[in-house]
């Protein structure tokens, strides 16, 4: 049985989750018996699956076989699972490890001072406390930090002075990664790598990605909840650094699978625009964060986005997406979630979409 304490159901550091959620995990259980929902039973027996392990160091081996011999690999990653693992990828552990300490340090201030502080300008998120079923739980915190107000005179770190330095070099880090990952994965479908105009992506570049700090607190009603609901990103690409507690998982053969952290790689992710620039042949895979009842779980993720009247494009025609910018997709996904509480993302955009059962003289795509 679900218990609650009285008064508050959270420390002083941690969002209000259960009291957000209160009604939703009462009414589950009277609604279940309490038994736990699929999603947790399904957990329970899975057993952790590596990554493709692709080592970046090979790209740059003078041998052309073996550079190539990487890049097929993670071209073969990107298609088959939509998410691999990197090593010897230039991102030190120290400096990893440092983040890790200063995102602690950010947590653990008070939920107040996170909340209504405006804090790293106001980025911070928790929960989902439009939450209208147990799906749609999510018991996690967040700031959410476009690249440009980490430097921003203006970008208020409280008393955390070295927080401002540590994520700028993080995040210098992490997009030369990305960059390196993007740039081999175009030119596997073709696309020629050069100068300014040939780069790729399009229109991304420091001043258009985002940081993200994850927190996932402790949860009593880890059964009944996720610590992220499931998604795909609405990116090109996601660089993500995740400590060893484990709890990501994601869509492979039709079925979840749970990601067996490794302690010296990141993970990445092919976003919805990819997959809709390489004309599906990369798949953006829904994933999601499991809670956990006994410890927290921290994450650091990397946003590859173009500015939003960048259009994605294509590798090639023929395409089966219309012609659409980021920001057509970024309001789409929104009015989605609006109209319908999830979202649709990439079918809004088919030449042929049969969304809801329309075709494309009876549905405006283009909000």
């Amino acid at each position: 049985m679900l218990a609650f304490a009285e008064g508050t159901s959270c420390t002083t550091t941690d969002p209000p989750l259960a009291d957000s959620y209160r009604a939703l995990l009462c009414r589950g259980e009277l609604e279940g018996g309490g038994a736990a929902p699929a999603h947790a039973l399904e957990s329970l027996a899975m057993l952790e699956r590596d990554l493709p392990i692709i080592d970046l160091k090979h790209l740059t081996s003078r041998d052309a076989r073996e550079s190539k011999a990487c890049a097929d690999a993670m071209a073969r990653a990107a298609s088959e699972w939509g998410f691999f693992q990197v090593v010897n990828h230039g991102v030190g552990r120290e400096l990893l490890e440092e983040m890790r300490r200063e995102q602690t340090r950010l947590s653990r201030l008070p939920f107040g001072t996170k909340d209504k502080a405006g804090l790293l300008n106001g980025s911070y998120r928790w929960g989902n406390p439009t939450a209208t079923s147990l799906g749609q739980l999510s018991w996690s915190e967040s700031f959410h930090v476009p690249l440009p107000s980490i430097s921003r005179e203006d970008c208020d770190y409280g008393k955390l002075s070295t927080l401002r330095g540590v994520m700028q070099e993080v995040a210098d880090a992490m997009l030369r990664v990305a960059d390196t990952v993007a740039g081999t994965l175009a030119e596997n479908l073709g696309h020629e790598a050069g100068g300014s105009e040939s780069a790729f992506p399009a229109g991304c570049d420091g001043t258009t990605c985002f940081l993200r700090l994850n927190r996932y607190p402790a949860c009593p009603f880890a059964a009944d909840s996720l610590g992220m609901v499931p998604h795909t990103d609405s990116d090109f690409l996601t660089i993500l650094c995740q400590d060893q507690v484990g709890g990501l998982q994601l869509i492979k053969d039709s079925r979840w699978v749970a990601v067996k952290p490794h302690a010296d790689a990141l993970i990445v992710n092919v976003g919805d625009l990819f997959q809709a620039w390489s004309n599906n042949r990369y798949k953006s895979v829904e994933h999601k964060v499991v809670a956990n009842s006994k410890a927290e779980r921290f994450s650091v993720a990397y946003f590859l986005c173009p500015s939003s009247d960048s259009s994605v494009g294509t590798c090639g025609e023929p395409s089966p997406y219309k012609p659409f910018t980021f920001g057509e997709y970024r309001r789409s996904v929104h009015d989605d979630v609006e109209r319908t509480g999830k979202k649709i993302g990439l079918p809004n955009f088919l030449k042929r979409s049969t969304v809801h059962g329309l075709d494309d003289d009876t549905m405006d795509l283009s909000s």
